[in-house]
């Protein structure tokens, strides 16, 4: 009786279950079925039930019984040669098997191929790319830069540079239509190049502030010119450690002697073919997503004057 008064006052088991131990209690004060099924709600025919599946099973009989379910109509060995043609085997007319395609090989039905591939986490219409790195100091050049990022020097600063380009000054053919309820907002697919910059950017990995330039080509006299113009911020009694990616405007004879004859330059190259350990690019991201992207610019003036406008409101 005790299980059956805890039940009844349970507010976490199921409803229905609370109900019939509901319905045995007042059973056992004497009421019978039909003033009991209007207490509780139901029919008479229902509390009966319940009442002699408890005489029966006792507490357990009030609980729902395991069903079986549906049979299975597809054979364990259908299942086996569709994951198999899928993984194995290309179509004879593409480079990746569809829906529809796989469906009419294996005469199955079209949603049941869907639930087969979403249960497998088959999706062959997707392609991810990689790169991985031929250089044979790979492991020592990570542990480098990620030891700068989780620990740098003391009385030093850590900046990724990299270069972004080339940022086209695009103007669309017709206006914009903003953006309005129930529609995003729309512009033409075609549009008049007025010319390119390229964003030279440094990321303090400390504070997270961009020093930057736009220059009209990206040349290692342009990056000289930007090198000098962090020279110029960043404080003298403070050492620079570059992190940098294996481009070669960064290697030019005339770059390397602008560095030797600065002791407080350290550089630090990215393993080949993997510039996304610079963080810089995160950044670049940011600003593309942000300020460039979705922008419609007349001039490449004007386009330097919104990313300068981003980098002063970012930093």
């Amino acid at each position: 009786m005790k299980k059956l008064e805890s039940l009844a006052n349970s507010r976490s088991f199921p409803h229905a279950l609370v109900t019939r131990a509901r319905m045995i209690l007042l059973a056992s004060e004497g009421l019978c079925n039909s003033h009991i099924a209007k207490k509780v709600g139901g029919t008479a025919a229902t509390v009966g039930k319940w009442r002699t599946r408890y005489l029966q099973h006792g507490v357990a009989g009030l609980h729902d019984e395991l069903r079986s379910g549906r049979p299975r109509s597809i054979a364990d060995e259908k299942v086996a040669t569709l994951i198999r043609k899928t993984l194995k085997t290309p179509p004879k007319d593409g480079t990746h098997w569809s829906v529809r395609t796989m469906a009419a090989e294996t005469k199955l039905s079209k949603s049941t191929v869907h639930r087969v591939w979403r249960a497998f986490g088959l999706q062959p219409h997707r392609v991810e790319y990689f790169k991985l790195s031929s250089d044979p100091f790979f492991v020592e050049k990570v542990r480098d830069i990620v030891g700068l990022y989780l620990n740098p020097p003391d009385n030093a600063l850590v900046l990724c540079v990299d270069e972004k380009s080339p940022i086209q000054a695009l103007e669309r053919t017709q206006p914009l239509l903003p953006l309005s309820v129930g529609y995003p907002e729309s512009r033409t697919h075609d549009y008049v190049r007025h010319g390119t910059t390229t964003l030279f950017a440094a990321l303090d990995t400390a504070t997270g502030k961009v020093l930057s330039q736009c220059k009209r080509r990206h040349r290692h006299q342009e990056y000289l010119q930007f090198l000098r113009y962090i020279d110029a911020n960043v404080p003298e009694d403070l050492d620079i450690h570059l992190v940098v990616d294996n481009y070669r405007t960064h290697k030019h004879p005339n770059v390397k002697r602008w560095l030797a004859a600065r002791p407080r330059y350290h550089v630090h190259f990215t393993p080949t073919y993997s510039s996304w350990l610079n963080q810089v690019e995160i950044w670049f991201n940011l600003i593309t997503q942000r300020a460039i992207r979705h922008g419609t610019f007349r001039s490449v003036k004007q386009l330097v004057e919104k990313i300068d406008h981003f980098v002063q409101t970012y930093n």
